[in-house]
């Protein structure tokens, strides 16, 4: 997910208008749930104790005011940190807005919910904020770019994998496995047989059913690199692998060969729901809930 630093005002603009009507529209929310329902209840309002033990942890364990009062509109510390992030930092995300906005869409409707992502990066604050009350995980294949982002954000949560493919090798890779039908059999990818599946991720990674999936690693765009073909053979198959319902994929840089022809031959075409600039959207459903289910739709 890393990138070259990209001095965008008109893109860091855009975003902090984001956040900040996120901020507005969380306000008014909140604002119009906490009003009273009658006339009564207006006139007898209920007392506000204030008492040092009626108090509640925060996000950072320290403790902050049990606010009932209608006036008490405070916003998370995660939304805090990145709209202050944003607005002061001259580093913009790799992704366009609208790229961004097709991501965006599907958390407005399914967050919070569990949102793993391939990829640590100038962006992770803000799919952390956007998935706030679920849980956000992001795999990332450098462990020094793991503690710097760290320092700066230590609330995320992010894990360290390796990977023992090469960029070279993708097109040799996907016909030695386009026909080998363990290619196509669901199951935990750790214990696939399956050459393409990742067997050593955090063991975080198999043991929750995740609502979206983002592929934006691990780095793919000279020879030498790992390029994506495992991470996005992996994600179809923690999507067809969960119990019931369908699970939201991203790939980025889709305008890429082997991006592009790992997810169509993997995640699917017809499972492709949108594509926008260099990202794919699909929506690949449980085949443990339907047994039988062809790996593509025909």
């Amino acid at each position: 997910m890393r990138s070259k630093t990209q001095f965008s005002i008109n893109v860091k603009l855009t975003l902090l208008s984001f956040f900040l009507l996120f901020l507005l529209l969380f306000i008014l929310r909140s604002t119009i749930s906490s009003s009273p329902s009658s006339p009564q209840a207006q006139q007898n309002p209920a007392p506000i104790v204030q008492n040092e033990q009626n108090t509640l942890p925060n996000e950072d364990n320290t403790p902050f005011s049990d606010c009932r009062a209608s006036t008490c509109t405070k916003i998370t510390p995660s939304l805090a940190q990145a709209l202050v992030h944003y607005a002061t930092s001259n580093i913009t995300p790799q992704q366009t807005l609208k790229e961004i906005s097709v991501t965006m869409r599907v958390l407005e409707t399914k967050s919070p919910c569990n949102f793993l992502v391939f990829g640590l990066g100038h962006d992770s604050l803000m799919w952390t904020s956007l998935n706030h009350g679920g849980r956000t995980v992001f795999l990332e294949e450098a462990d020094s770019w793991i503690r710097q982002i760290k320092q700066k954000h230590p609330r995320l949560e992010s894990y360290h994998v390796t990977y023992d493919t090469k960029v070279r090798d993708a097109e040799e890779l996907l016909l030695s496995v386009s026909s080998d039908e363990e290619c196509r059999a669901v199951s935990d990818p750790r214990f696939s047989k399956c050459k393409l599946a990742l067997k050593h991720l955090p063991r975080e990674v198999y043991e929750e059913e995740w609502d979206l999936i983002m592929v934006d690693a691990p780095t793919g765009y000279h020879d030498e690199a790992p390029g994506r073909m495992t991470a996005i053979y992996t994600a179809g198959l923690i999507a067809r692998n969960r119990d019931s319902g369908e699970t939201d994929v991203f790939v980025h840089n889709v305008d890429r060969a082997v991006e592009d022809k790992f997810s169509k031959t993997f995640l699917c075409e017809g499972y492709m729901r949108e594509k926008e600039g260099r990202i794919g959207h699909f929506t690949v459903p449980s085949h443990r809930a339907r047994p039988g289910r062809p790996f593509c739709p025909p």
